[in-house]
This record gives C-alpha cells, sequence and structure tokens, in this order.
C-alpha cells in the first residue's frame, strides 16, 4: 500500500510544484514507483514533466467530478518510475461545481485509493490557497510536506496552515501526519538565510527536514524544458539536494535509500 503524501502552503512561491515534482522524480530514481498527483488548476507540475495541459482530455477535474477514472487519466512521464495524473485550468471550477456535494471533502480521497495499492508514493502538489481542493488533498494524505522559503517572510501563513492541518486532524483526517517542514531557496550567501534556519529549526523543533534545498540555476531552468532537474542534469547542486530529501524522506519510513536493497 503506497503512502500520499501532500505538499503544501497556502502562501505561492515557496517551491511546492519543484518539491512535488523532483522529489517525486528522486523516488523513482531510486527505484520507488511514483505518481505525481497535480491539483493546482496552474498545471505546473504537468508541465514540468513533460505535458501539455492544453492537450490533455482527461485531468484529474474530470475524476473528481465522475466523468472519468483515474486510469484513464495517468500518463507515464520521462523518469524512471514516475507516472502523471494531470492538472488542467478547468480545475478551478471544481471548486464551484462540488461546494454542494455531500461528500465533497472525500471525493480526492475516493479517486486516489483505487490505485493506492499500485505505487509506493503518491505525491500532490497543492495549489497556494486553503480552498476545497486543498482540503481534498490534505483529507486523501498520509503525511503533509510543508515547504518554507529562507526569505523575510518565512513563517507567514504558516501557523494557518497549521491550523488547517488541525481542523482536518479533528473532522476528516485523524491519521494525517505532518511528514515535516522543508527549508528551500537557501543562499549561503546571505546572513538573513542562515538566521531563518536556525529560527525554524528552534520554533519547530523535530519537525523540519535536516536536507536544505538551495538556490540553483538549474532548478529554475528545467522546467522550461518539461523536466524534472534529475533529468536534466543530475549533478547539479539541485539535484543533489532532492535525492538527499528523497534519501531522508525513505530513512524517516524506515525504507531502504534504494528500493529492494
Amino acid at each position: 500500500m503506497g503512502k500520499i503524501i501532500a505538499i503544501a502552503n497556502q502562501k505561492g512561491g515557496v517551491g511546492k510544484t519543484t518539491t512535488a515534482v523532483n522529489l517525486s522524480a528522486a523516488l523513482g530514481l531510486l527505484d520507488y514507483k511514483v505518481l505525481l498527483v497535480d491539483v493546482d488548476p496552474q498545471a505546473n507540475a504537468t508541465s514540468g514533466v513533460g505535458v501539455n495541459p492544453r492537450q490533455i482530455a482527461i485531468s484529474m477535474y474530470e475524476c473528481l467530478i465522475g466523468h472519468a477514472s483515474i486510469m484513464e487519466g495517468m500518463k507515464k512521464v520521462d523518469g524512471p518510475n514516475l507516472y502523471l495524473l494531470p492538472s488542467h485550468t478547468d480545475l478551478v471550477g471544481a471548486e464551484i461545481e462540488l461546494v454542494n456535494h455531500p461528500n465533497r471533502e472525500v471525493l480526492m480521497k475516493n479517486v486516489l485509493e483505487t490505485v493506492k495499492d499500485q505505487f509506493d508514493f503518491i505525491i500532490v502538489d497543492c495549489s497556494p490557497s486553503l480552498g476545497l481542493i486543498t482540503l481534498n488533498a490534505l483529507t486523501t494524505a498520509d503525511s503533509v510536506i510543508i515547504p518554507v522559503q529562507c526569505e523575510y517572510f518565512a513563517l507567514e501563513g504558516l501557523a494557518k496552515l497549521l491550523n488547517t492541518i488541525k481542523i482536518v486532524q479533528t473532522r476528516f483526517n485523524p491519521t494525517l501526519a505532518i511528514e515535516s517542514i522543508l527549508l528551500t531557496m537557501y543562499d549561503s550567501r546571505l546572513s538573513l538565510a542562515k538566521q531563518i534556519v536556525l529560527e525554524v529549526k528552534e520554533r519547530f523543533k523535530g519537525m523540519v527536514f535536516n536536507t536544505i534545498i538551495h538556490r540553483n540555476t538549474k532548478l529554475g531552468e528545467a522546467p522550461s524544458l518539461g523536466k524534472s532537474v534529475i533529468m536534466y542534469d543530475i549533478q547539479s547542486t539541485g539535484s543533489v539536494n532532492y535525492v538527499n530529501l528523497a534519501k531522508e524522506l525513505l530513512a524517516k519510513n524506515n525504507l531502504p535509500a534504494m528500493k529492494g536493497k
């Protein structure tokens, strides 16, 4: 049975999609079968692995509203053991269409449960909001990774997200765990970045990944070519960071760094 991990933070520009794409690719590289699920209407994770959102017939939207099955929507994408359930701008409308649905908070859970045992990990890239679709993702997930950028407003909104997670745990998903906070966009040349790392680790002891994602030009270039940084430049700092993150995640879950080893 696979583990579902949501990548969530309602603050934009913190590295959610970058983390979803590249953590998925890194886990695939380590021989774990991964499904990347894009539930952001901007569909950046979809395009980030080489799929044009404007050319897909079936996305998470069709699956949520019951017009298609997840098996019809899934695609094998570039990278070892990596599959995608794409997003589409139509997903914006799902927030409105599903608001009166009697089981609106568990629709995504019903979709993903049908394939959960086919994957080692299902990584869900959430939109920068705390709306119905993100609520669905948190209700579905076994755990959540919270990317936080190493910048001045690093902790802005984090308390609100943690409060939302508590509400989800109380009302919809009592087993939802915080996998860890992930520090992103770290620039070792800036004393402010170093201060933020210390502050976050002090404030959230035991809840922060040891791996830190550094600012790296390859991480910015890879999506424009529809590739994960793993497939774009395996030797780049970005690739090394995300492979190390994947290994740390596996260790936290008592799994070997390479499946089967």
